[in-house]
This record gives C-alpha cells, sequence and structure tokens, in this order.
C-alpha cells in the first residue's frame, strides 16, 4: 500500500473499537513474549523485542501489560509450542497477500484463513507465490501536525541511511534497509522527533489499483485476517481510492 493509505489505515486502527485495540493488544503481548523468550529481556540485543516494543508504544499499550508479557517470556513454558509460519495468497483483483501467523494449532489455522479468503474473493496460494513480490523494509512515520519541518527531517533521515523519503498529506514517510533501523530510531530521538509508527515491514515491489466491489471485498478480507487471533501482520500490494 502507498505511505498515504498506510498512514491512514494506522489511523482507522488507532480508532478502532474495543474489541480490535483488545486483540491488537493480545497480538502484540504473545509477540513480547516469544521474542523474550528467544533473546532475552534486554531490547539493546534483542531487535525482535525492540520491534515489539515500538509496536506496543505506538498502539497505546500498557506498561502493565507489556511487563506480564517480558515476565511470561521469562517464566513459564506456556506458548512455547507456538509455530510461526507464512501464508501466501491473492485477494480480488488479483493482488497479492501475505500472512505472519503464530498458531498452537496449523491445521485449524489454515482452514480459517483459507476459508476467510474464499469468503470474500480471494484464494489462498501455495508457498512463494507471492511471497517474492515483497522485500523487507524499515518504516518510520512522522505526523506532520507533530513535526513540520520536511527539510530537517530529510536531512536527517538522509544522514542517518534512509533509502527513501516521501511527503504525504498529512504524514511523512521513511524508508530504509532493515540493518539501518537503530540509526536512524537514534537520529530522530536526538532531534525529539517523534513517530506515530516505526517498524520492520515487508514493502511490495509494485502495486493493483482495485476499485468498485472488488475494493469493498479486499477491504473486508484485510479486516477480517487482520482479527483472527493466530494472524500477527497482513502485507498486501493493493491500493485502493479513500472514499
Amino acid at each position: 500500500m502507498s505511505g498515504h493509505s498506510k498512514w491512514a489505515n494506522i489511523k482507522r486502527k488507532k480508532g478502532a473499537n474495543d474489541a480490535i485495540r483488545a486483540k491488537m493488544t493480545t497480538k502484540i503481548g504473545r509477540e513480547i513474549t516469544i521474542a523474550v523468550r528467544m533473546g532475552g529481556a534486554d531490547p539493546t540485543g534483542n531487535m525482535r523485542l525492540k520491534l515489539a516494543l515500538s509496536k506496543a508504544k505506538s498502539n497505546n499499550i500498557p506498561k502493565d501489560n507489556i511487563n506480564r508479557a517480558i515476565q511470561k517470556g521469562l517464566g513459564a513454558s506456556d506458548g512455547s509450542n507456538y509455530e510461526e509460519l507464512i501464508y501466501e495468497g491473492y485477494g480480488p483483483a488479483g493482488s497479492a497477500v501475505m500472512l505472519e501467523v503464530m498458531t498452537d494449532n496449523r491445521n485449524r489455522t489454515a482452514a480459517d484463513i483459507r476459508h476467510l479468503f474464499s469468503k470474500y474473493g480471494g484464494n489462498l496460494g501455495e508457498t512463494g507465490c507471492v511471497g517474492w513480490m515483497f522485500h523487507k523494509k524499515a518504516i518510520f512515520v512522522v505526523d506532520k501536525e507533530a513535526f513540520d519541518d520536511e527539510e530537517s527531517l530529510m536531512m536527517v533521515a538522509l544522514d542517518a541511511g534512509a533509502e527513501d523519503f516521501k511527503a504525504e498529506d498529512d504524514s511523512f514517510e521513511i524508508t530504509a534497509a532493515p540493518e539501518d533501523f537503530d540509526a536512524i530510531s537514534q537520529a530522530l530521538e536526538e532531534n525529539n522527533i517523534e513517530t506515530v509508527e516505526s517498524e520492520i515491514t515487508m514493502i511490495p515491489d509494485t502495486t493493483v489499483k482495485v476499485e468498485g466491489k472488488d475494493a469493498e471485498k479486499m477491504q473486508t478480507l484485510i479486516d477480517m485476517l487482520e482479527e483472527h487471533d493466530d494472524v500477527q501482520n497482513v502485507y498486501s500490494n493493493y491500493e485502493m481510492d479513500e472514499e
């Protein structure tokens, strides 16, 4: 999705209802627990934990929830049977969809995901069918209301190693290689520039314009996939008008 569409989607999520916020809290808590279990509780040497904590901050997850997730990762074996899987498929109008999943029952999850794709005009594909279209990138989004000096922000970002800088309607978007995430995060922090989103995500090489009924189905498919308990992240290459 384009930068502007992504920022609009972030704002939509931030205004979501309590049920969706609760699901987000659970998913991010699970990610924190697994990150701690795999790499320890110090985010300095655990990039996965650092990213999970950044996501928790941007989604206003309470500190008590974060601390409980960290302690769970340091303590009991609860959750150690989770598998991390990638699902790939097609949405309406040939759009590509890739999912990062964390599940304790792959058969149940596969059946659920297949059903959602079929119900909303898509189909679950084989491993690798669309993954080649996406590349891992570090993304930072700065709200123009919080910082509107485009030239200064661009210089800070590029000096820290950013690959691309875009000014959208209501935000600035910085793109970089994943290995430059720390350097750019530090540069923004040193210049007192707050981000509304900072993450390592998957960016498509090309996008597909989806319109009309296909657009409605596509948005519903994405919403339903994001709401599924086992789906941690949803990536797609679709574009649609905000209307």
